[in-house]
């Protein structure tokens, strides 16, 4: 399973719909949506500033992650963004590896 920082944005009738059903209902949507591809809620909070939603989740592979971002955009209701999470011992594992790279114009 891979994690996922989540950040989120509601947008026109995204906003309103949010208002009308509230913050729970909100949260227990997208834990049906997690379910559906086998995945797990572990955090979600709203916040002021920047962006409106954050969380992390979890989901058995990144096309399921994909596929839940590409649904959730597609409403037009919320804007959300994810990033894979990456333990510690993954980085220690990416950085023994050498892959090969030749920079631009080098």
């Amino acid at each position: 399973m891979t994690k996922y920082l989540f950040e989120a944005n509601y947008v026109g009738e995204g906003i309103k719909g949010l208002m009308r059903e509230g913050g729970t209902k909100r949260r227990d949507a997208l834990v049906d949506a997690l379910k559906s591809v086998g995945g797990s809620l572990e955090c979600f909070y709203y916040a002021f500033g920047e962006r409106d939603v954050l969380g992390v989740f979890e989901v058995p592979s990144p096309s399921d992650a994909a596929a839940l971002s590409l649904l959730i955009n597609s409403s037009g209701s919320v804007n959300v963004r994810l990033k894979p999470l990456l333990t510690p011992e993954d980085l220690d594992d990416a950085a023994k590896k050498t892959p090969t790279y030749r920079a631009p114009g080098q």
